[in-house]
C-alpha cells in the first residue's frame, strides 16, 4: 500500500497551496461591538421614562461640581404650576440681603389675595398677618398658594420675579401671573373682579368640562400651549444652579431657601420617591391638571450634589404616572453621578 504515500501526501499538501474560499462563504464578517457610553445610557432611560407618560417629559440633571448636564427634551417649554415658587423665594430673599425685608417681618393677609384651601380661612380675621419666614415655608413646603399670593405682592409682583430671575442670566424661565391668576388661566377663564371662590363656582357651572377636567386630573391642552408662566427644565436647573453656587443670594439666605425646601412635605413619590432611604434632598414640586413637576438638589453619600429638574405636561395617564417618572429620572441620575466614573465631565449633551 506504499504506492499510496506519495497521492495522500500530495493532497495534504495541497490544502495549503489551495487558495482560501471567499468571505462570503462564511456570511458577512461581524460587526464590531460598539460600547454604550454613560451618558448615552442615562438619556436611554430617560427617553424610556419619558413613555410611561402619554404627554411630554422633560428632564434636566446637573453635577453640581463640574457643571455636566444632561438632559431631555431639556429647552421644551413647561407649565410651572407650583414650581415656579422657587423663583418667588429667591426674589424674597434677594429683598431681604437688599434690607429691604426681614424674615420676621409680618406681613398682611390681604383678603382679596385668598384662593382656596391652604391657610384662605386666616384672610377673613380682621388684621390678620404672618411672618414671612412661616410664609416661605408655607409657600415652599405646604405649596400654600394664599402664601404664595401674600409673598408675590410683597415681591412687586410676577414681572418684578421675572426681571429677579433674568438678571441671575437664566433665559427661558418667566412669571406672568401669581398663583390665583395662574389657576384662571388653567381653568380657561379671565375674571376681572370678584373673590376666587365666586369665580370658580361661577366658571365651574357655566362650563362643566372644568370640573370634568378636574375629577379626571386631565390636561387642558389649550393652556399647556401657552408660553405664560413656563420654563424649560434646563432653565429651572439654571436658577437653582445659580441659588446653589452662591451667586443670587446671602450665604445665610441660600442656606435658609434650601433648609425650607429639604421640609418639602409634597411630592413623597417624586424626586425622593426611590432615592435611598435617608438622602438628603431639598425640593419643590408642582402639579395641576396633567402637569406634574419636581426641582431640587440632591446630596450623594459622598457629599457631592446634583440638581434635578423633571416637568410632564399633557398627561392624562394621572399623577401615580407622572410621579413615576420623575421618581425615576431621578435615580437614574442619582446612579449615573454617583457610578460613572468614566463619564465626560464638564461635557453638556442636550436632545
Amino acid at each position: 500500500m506504499d504506492f499510496l504515500r506519495p497521492i495522500s501526501v500530495l493532497a495534504a499538501f495541497s490544502l495549503f497551496v489551495a487558495p482560501l474560499p471567499g468571505a462570503d462563504a462564511f456570511g458577512p464578517p461581524p460587526k464590531p461591538l460598539l460600547q454604550q457610553t454613560a451618558e448615552a445610557k442615562l438619556l436611554g432611560e430617560f427617553a424610556r421614562f419619558a413613555t410611561l407618560s402619554d404627554g411630554t417629559v422633560g428632564i434636566a440633571v446637573r453635577d453640581l461640581q463640574t457643571g455636566e448636564t444632561q438632559a431631555f427634551n431639556g429647552d421644551t417649554l413647561f407649565p410651572m404650576a407650583s414650581a415656579y415658587k422657587v423663583a418667588v423665594a429667591g426674589r424674597i430673599f434677594a429683598l431681604i440681603d437688599a434690607g429691604e425685608l426681614r424674615l420676621d417681618d409680618q406681613l398682611a393677609l390681604d383678603p382679596a389675595l385668598a384662593s382656596e384651601g391652604g391657610i384662605a380661612w386666616m384672610f377673613s380675621r380682621p388684621g390678620a398677618s404672618l411672618s414671612v419666614d412661616r410664609l416661605l415655608q408655607l409657600m415652599l413646603q405646604k405649596s400654600d398658594n394664599n402664601a404664595t399670593d401674600v409673598l408675590v405682592a410683597r415681591a412687586g409682583g410676577p414681572q418684578a420675579i421675572t426681571q429677579f430671575v433674568t438678571g441671575l442670566g437664566v433665559r427661558g424661565l418667566r412669571v406672568d401671573s401669581d398663583t390665583a391668576h395662574l389657576l384662571y388661566r388653567a381653568m380657561g377663564i379671565h375674571p376681572l373682579s370678584g373673590t376666587f371662590r365666586q369665580n370658580a363656582e361661577a366658571a365651574r357651572k357655566a362650563d362643566p368640562q372644568i370640573a370634568v377636567r378636574d375629577i379626571g386630573d386631565l390636561p387642558n391642552i389649550a393652556f399647556a400651549a401657552e408660553p405664560e408662566d413656563t420654563s424649560t427644565p434646563t432653565a429651572m436647573l439654571d436658577l437653582v444652579t445659580a441659588f446653589e453656587a452662591g451667586r443670587a443670594l446671602s450665604p445665610a439666605s441660600t442656606q435658609r431657601l434650601f433648609t425650607i425646601m429639604a421640609g418639602c412635605e409634597t411630592g413623597k413619590a417624586r424626586i425622593v420617591g426611590m432615592l435611598p432611604p435617608g438622602t438628603a434632598v431639598a425640593h419643590k414640586t408642582g402639579s395641576l391638571n396633567g402637569v406634574g413637576n419636581d426641582v431640587g438638589v440632591v446630596r450623594l453619600p459622598d457629599g457631592r450634589r446634583f440638581a434635578v429638574a423633571v416637568f410632564v405636561m399633557k398627561d392624562s395617564k394621572g399623577h401615580v404616572s407622572r410621579d413615576r417618572v420623575i421618581a425615576e429620572a431621578a435615580r437614574a441620575a442619582y446612579d449615573y453621578f454617583l457610578y460613572a466614573p468614566d463619564r465626560e465631565h464638564g461635557r453638556a449633551h442636550n436632545t
